[in-house]
Protein backbone atom coordinates (compact mmCIF):
# COMPACT_ATOMS: atom_id res chain seq x y z
CA UNK A 1 0.00 0.00 0.00
CA UNK A 2 1.14 3.11 -1.13
CA UNK A 3 1.54 6.44 1.74
CA UNK A 4 -1.26 8.15 -0.08
CA UNK A 5 -3.59 4.87 0.37
CA UNK A 6 -2.12 4.88 3.69
CA UNK A 7 -2.92 8.46 5.09
CA UNK A 8 -5.38 10.26 2.87
CA UNK A 9 -8.75 10.64 4.47
CA UNK A 10 -10.79 7.62 3.85
CA UNK A 11 -13.76 10.28 6.04
CA UNK A 12 -13.47 12.66 2.75
CA UNK A 13 -14.21 9.82 0.72
CA UNK A 14 -17.03 8.79 2.73
CA UNK A 15 -18.92 12.21 2.31
CA UNK A 16 -18.05 12.98 -0.95
CA UNK A 17 -19.93 8.83 -1.61
CA UNK A 18 -23.25 10.37 0.19
CA UNK A 19 -22.90 13.41 -1.72
CA UNK A 20 -23.11 11.51 -4.96
CA UNK A 21 -25.75 9.42 -3.33
CA UNK A 22 -27.89 12.45 -2.76
CA UNK A 23 -27.30 13.98 -5.83
CA UNK A 24 -30.65 14.69 -6.99
CA UNK A 25 -32.66 12.49 -4.74
CA UNK A 26 -33.08 14.87 -1.71
CA UNK A 27 -33.83 18.55 -1.00
CA UNK A 28 -33.98 18.99 -4.99
CA UNK A 29 -33.44 22.59 -5.93
CA UNK A 30 -31.57 23.50 -3.10
CA UNK A 31 -28.97 20.90 -2.74
CA UNK A 32 -27.14 19.25 -6.00
CA UNK A 33 -23.67 18.06 -6.41
CA UNK A 34 -23.27 16.43 -9.70
CA UNK A 35 -19.52 16.79 -9.32
CA UNK A 36 -18.98 14.34 -6.57
CA UNK A 37 -19.22 11.54 -8.51
CA UNK A 38 -16.37 12.25 -10.88
CA UNK A 39 -13.84 12.40 -8.28
CA UNK A 40 -15.06 8.48 -6.89
CA UNK A 41 -13.10 5.70 -8.21
CA UNK A 42 -14.70 2.68 -9.80
CA UNK A 43 -14.93 0.57 -6.75
CA UNK A 44 -16.46 3.59 -4.90
CA UNK A 45 -19.11 4.30 -7.22
CA UNK A 46 -20.84 0.73 -6.25
CA UNK A 47 -21.77 0.87 -3.02
CA UNK A 48 -23.65 4.74 -4.88
CA UNK A 49 -25.18 3.43 -7.10
CA UNK A 50 -26.48 0.72 -4.84
CA UNK A 51 -28.13 3.55 -2.70
CA UNK A 52 -29.31 5.25 -5.67
CA UNK A 53 -30.71 1.96 -7.18
CA UNK A 54 -32.33 1.03 -3.36
CA UNK A 55 -30.41 -2.48 -3.77
CA UNK A 56 -29.08 -3.07 -0.69
CA UNK A 57 -26.01 -5.94 -1.32
CA UNK A 58 -25.81 -9.20 0.36
CA UNK A 59 -22.75 -9.42 3.12
CA UNK A 60 -23.05 -8.15 6.36
CA UNK A 61 -19.38 -6.05 5.22
CA UNK A 62 -21.04 -4.84 2.27
CA UNK A 63 -24.78 -4.17 3.68
CA UNK A 64 -22.81 -1.80 6.62
CA UNK A 65 -20.74 -0.12 4.05
CA UNK A 66 -24.18 0.07 1.86
CA UNK A 67 -26.03 1.24 5.31
CA UNK A 68 -23.05 4.07 5.98
CA UNK A 69 -23.26 6.05 2.79
CA UNK A 70 -27.20 5.49 2.91
CA UNK A 71 -27.91 6.73 6.24
CA UNK A 72 -24.99 9.42 5.98
CA UNK A 73 -26.05 11.24 3.08
CA UNK A 74 -29.29 11.81 4.85
CA UNK A 75 -27.01 14.15 7.33
CA UNK A 76 -24.72 15.40 4.28
CA UNK A 77 -27.77 17.19 2.74
CA UNK A 78 -28.34 19.72 5.08
CA UNK A 79 -25.05 19.92 6.02
CA UNK A 80 -24.36 21.24 2.72
CA UNK A 81 -27.68 23.61 2.39
CA UNK A 82 -26.88 25.56 5.05
CA UNK A 83 -22.94 25.29 4.46
CA UNK A 84 -23.69 26.96 0.64
CA UNK A 85 -26.47 29.37 1.41
CA UNK A 86 -24.12 31.03 4.17
CA UNK A 87 -21.25 31.38 1.17
CA UNK A 88 -23.86 32.38 -1.18
CA UNK A 89 -24.91 35.50 1.23
CA UNK A 90 -21.86 36.21 2.27
CA UNK A 91 -19.69 36.63 -1.08
CA UNK A 92 -15.88 37.75 -0.27
CA UNK A 93 -13.09 37.44 -2.77
CA UNK A 94 -11.53 34.90 -0.78
CA UNK A 95 -12.44 31.53 0.45
CA UNK A 96 -10.49 29.28 2.14
CA UNK A 97 -11.58 25.41 3.55
CA UNK A 98 -10.12 24.28 5.89
CA UNK A 99 -9.68 20.26 5.67
CA UNK A 100 -11.26 20.09 2.45
CA UNK A 101 -11.16 17.12 1.40
CA UNK A 102 -13.35 15.78 -1.72
CA UNK A 103 -14.83 19.45 -1.68
CA UNK A 104 -16.63 20.61 -4.85
CA UNK A 105 -17.79 24.03 -4.01
CA UNK A 106 -15.48 25.48 -6.49
CA UNK A 107 -16.72 23.53 -9.25
CA UNK A 108 -20.22 24.14 -8.90
CA UNK A 109 -21.19 27.09 -6.89
CA UNK A 110 -21.90 29.98 -9.58
CA UNK A 111 -21.49 32.25 -7.14
CA UNK A 112 -17.74 31.61 -6.38
CA UNK A 113 -16.94 33.52 -10.09
CA UNK A 114 -15.34 36.37 -8.17
CA UNK A 115 -13.74 34.70 -5.72
CA UNK A 116 -10.11 33.36 -5.19
CA UNK A 117 -10.78 29.78 -3.22
CA UNK A 118 -7.68 27.91 -0.99
CA UNK A 119 -8.54 24.40 -0.02
CA UNK A 120 -6.41 23.51 2.64
CA UNK A 121 -5.73 19.75 3.57
CA UNK A 122 -3.00 17.43 4.94
CA UNK A 123 -0.44 16.68 2.14
CA UNK A 124 -1.67 13.19 1.51
CA UNK A 125 -5.57 13.86 1.14
CA UNK A 126 -4.71 16.49 -1.26
CA UNK A 127 -2.66 14.08 -3.85
CA UNK A 128 -5.47 12.01 -3.53
CA UNK A 129 -7.68 14.65 -4.65
CA UNK A 130 -5.19 16.19 -7.68
CA UNK A 131 -5.00 12.44 -8.92
CA UNK A 132 -8.96 12.36 -8.87
CA UNK A 133 -9.48 15.52 -10.39
CA UNK A 134 -6.71 14.15 -13.35
CA UNK A 135 -8.58 10.59 -14.00
CA UNK A 136 -11.69 12.27 -13.70
CA UNK A 137 -14.32 11.77 -16.51
CA UNK A 138 -15.77 14.46 -17.77
CA UNK A 139 -12.87 16.63 -16.25
CA UNK A 140 -14.70 19.05 -13.49
CA UNK A 141 -14.13 22.61 -15.03
CA UNK A 142 -13.26 25.39 -12.04
CA UNK A 143 -16.06 28.02 -11.70
CA UNK A 144 -14.13 29.78 -8.70
CA UNK A 145 -11.53 32.51 -10.18
CA UNK A 146 -8.59 30.15 -8.90
CA UNK A 147 -8.25 26.93 -7.00
CA UNK A 148 -5.06 26.88 -5.04
CA UNK A 149 -4.93 23.28 -2.89
CA UNK A 150 -2.31 24.23 -0.31
CA UNK A 151 -1.01 21.38 2.19
CA UNK A 152 -0.82 21.67 5.63
CA UNK A 153 -0.84 19.19 8.47
CA UNK A 154 -3.33 21.17 11.31
CA UNK A 155 -1.19 18.73 13.66
CA UNK A 156 2.19 19.99 12.86
CA UNK A 157 2.84 22.42 10.56
CA UNK A 158 2.29 26.28 10.72
CA UNK A 159 -1.46 27.48 8.57
CA UNK A 160 -0.57 31.06 8.37
CA UNK A 161 2.73 30.97 6.81
CA UNK A 162 1.03 28.16 4.25
CA UNK A 163 -1.32 30.89 3.40
CA UNK A 164 1.26 33.06 3.11
CA UNK A 165 3.14 31.14 0.30
CA UNK A 166 0.14 30.63 -1.25
CA UNK A 167 -0.96 33.80 -1.61
CA UNK A 168 -3.61 34.93 0.38
CA UNK A 169 -4.37 38.53 1.41
CA UNK A 170 -4.66 38.47 5.43
CA UNK A 171 -5.87 42.31 5.01
CA UNK A 172 -8.72 41.71 2.88
CA UNK A 173 -12.24 39.87 3.92
CA UNK A 174 -12.23 36.13 3.63
CA UNK A 175 -14.65 33.46 4.35
CA UNK A 176 -13.83 30.59 6.00
CA UNK A 177 -15.15 27.21 6.12
CA UNK A 178 -14.55 24.70 8.64
CA UNK A 179 -16.68 21.16 7.52
CA UNK A 180 -16.06 17.98 9.34
CA UNK A 181 -13.09 19.08 10.50
CA UNK A 182 -13.35 20.39 14.45
CA UNK A 183 -14.41 16.37 15.91
CA UNK A 184 -11.51 15.22 14.66
CA UNK A 185 -8.71 17.81 16.19
CA UNK A 186 -8.27 17.73 19.91
CA UNK A 187 -8.88 21.10 22.19
CA UNK A 188 -5.70 22.05 21.71
CA UNK A 189 -5.39 21.84 17.68
CA UNK A 190 -8.91 23.59 17.63
CA UNK A 191 -7.90 26.92 19.51
CA UNK A 192 -4.31 26.73 17.44
CA UNK A 193 -6.00 26.82 13.74
CA UNK A 194 -8.29 29.61 15.47
CA UNK A 195 -5.39 31.52 16.51
CA UNK A 196 -3.91 31.30 13.11
CA UNK A 197 -6.88 31.90 11.78
CA UNK A 198 -7.55 35.23 13.74
CA UNK A 199 -4.37 36.70 12.86
CA UNK A 200 -5.44 36.75 9.23
CA UNK A 201 -9.21 37.51 9.61
CA UNK A 202 -9.96 41.02 8.16
CA UNK A 203 -13.11 42.82 9.37
CA UNK A 204 -15.81 41.86 6.98
CA UNK A 205 -14.83 38.42 7.41
CA UNK A 206 -17.13 35.32 8.11
CA UNK A 207 -16.29 31.99 9.63
CA UNK A 208 -18.71 28.97 9.06
CA UNK A 209 -18.45 26.10 11.34
CA UNK A 210 -19.63 22.75 11.42
CA UNK A 211 -19.18 20.51 14.85
CA UNK A 212 -20.54 17.97 16.41
CA UNK A 213 -22.13 18.17 20.22
CA UNK A 214 -21.60 15.54 22.83
CA UNK A 215 -24.27 12.72 22.08
CA UNK A 216 -23.20 9.24 24.02
CA UNK A 217 -25.69 7.25 21.02
CA UNK A 218 -23.05 8.80 18.43
CA UNK A 219 -20.49 7.77 19.92
CA UNK A 220 -21.69 4.28 20.61
CA UNK A 221 -23.01 4.22 16.85
CA UNK A 222 -19.04 5.51 15.67
CA UNK A 223 -17.47 3.26 18.03
CA UNK A 224 -19.62 -0.20 16.95
CA UNK A 225 -19.32 0.86 12.87
CA UNK A 226 -15.38 0.89 13.60
CA UNK A 227 -16.48 -2.81 15.15
CA UNK A 228 -18.19 -3.80 12.74
CA UNK A 229 -15.37 -2.88 10.24
CA UNK A 230 -16.40 0.52 8.58
CA UNK A 231 -13.35 1.59 7.20
CA UNK A 232 -14.27 4.80 7.03
CA UNK A 233 -14.42 5.38 10.28
CA UNK A 234 -11.43 3.15 11.42
CA UNK A 235 -8.07 5.34 12.68
CA UNK A 236 -9.98 8.56 12.61
CA UNK A 237 -11.97 9.07 15.96
CA UNK A 238 -13.47 11.83 17.00
CA UNK A 239 -11.42 14.11 19.42
CA UNK A 240 -13.57 17.02 20.38
CA UNK A 241 -17.17 18.11 21.29
CA UNK A 242 -19.16 21.12 22.10
CA UNK A 243 -21.81 22.61 23.26
CA UNK A 244 -23.21 25.15 21.64
CA UNK A 245 -22.36 27.57 24.13
CA UNK A 246 -19.10 26.72 24.76
CA UNK A 247 -18.35 27.02 20.38
CA UNK A 248 -19.73 30.57 20.55
CA UNK A 249 -17.86 31.39 23.80
CA UNK A 250 -14.70 30.07 22.22
CA UNK A 251 -14.97 31.87 18.94
CA UNK A 252 -15.55 35.29 20.79
CA UNK A 253 -12.53 35.10 22.37
CA UNK A 254 -11.42 35.25 18.94
CA UNK A 255 -12.99 38.01 17.81
CA UNK A 256 -16.00 35.72 15.93
CA UNK A 257 -19.67 37.07 16.83
CA UNK A 258 -22.15 33.95 16.25
CA UNK A 259 -24.88 35.30 14.13
CA UNK A 260 -26.75 31.76 13.65
CA UNK A 261 -26.21 28.38 15.44
CA UNK A 262 -28.63 25.58 14.09
CA UNK A 263 -28.46 21.40 14.31
CA UNK A 264 -28.72 19.69 11.43
CA UNK A 265 -31.94 17.79 12.72
CA UNK A 266 -33.95 21.01 12.49
CA UNK A 267 -32.13 22.04 8.92
CA UNK A 268 -33.40 18.54 7.63
CA UNK A 269 -37.10 19.37 8.77
CA UNK A 270 -37.12 22.90 7.08
CA UNK A 271 -36.00 20.96 3.46
CA UNK A 272 -38.39 17.54 4.30
CA UNK A 273 -35.55 15.36 3.97
CA UNK A 274 -35.60 12.48 4.86
CA UNK A 275 -34.15 12.42 9.11
CA UNK A 276 -34.25 8.55 9.79
CA UNK A 277 -30.73 9.41 11.57
CA UNK A 278 -32.03 11.33 13.81
CA UNK A 279 -29.23 11.13 16.42
CA UNK A 280 -26.27 12.35 14.08
CA UNK A 281 -28.75 14.96 12.69
CA UNK A 282 -29.57 16.04 16.42
CA UNK A 283 -25.75 16.03 17.25
CA UNK A 284 -24.14 18.05 13.97
CA UNK A 285 -24.61 21.73 13.98
CA UNK A 286 -23.16 24.53 11.51
CA UNK A 287 -22.35 27.73 13.59
CA UNK A 288 -21.81 31.15 11.59
CA UNK A 289 -19.83 34.10 13.19
CA UNK A 290 -18.71 37.28 11.84
CA UNK A 291 -15.69 39.31 12.51
CA UNK A 292 -16.90 43.06 12.12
Amino acid sequence: MSENERTASRTAVLVCQRRAAADGRAAVGRFADPVAVRLLRAEERIRVDEVRAGTPPKGWQARTAYESVRACAEVVVPRTVAIDEALRARPTGQLVILGAGLDTRAWRLAELARTDVWEVDHPASQRDKRARLAGAEPAPVAIARSVRLTPVDFAVDDLGAALDAAGHDPAAPTTWLWEGVVPYLTRDQVRATLTALAARTAPGSTLVVNYQTPSPKATVGRLLARLLGNSATTGEPWLSLWKPARMAALLQEFGLHVTSDDDLLTLARSLGAPARNRTSLDSGRVAVAEHR
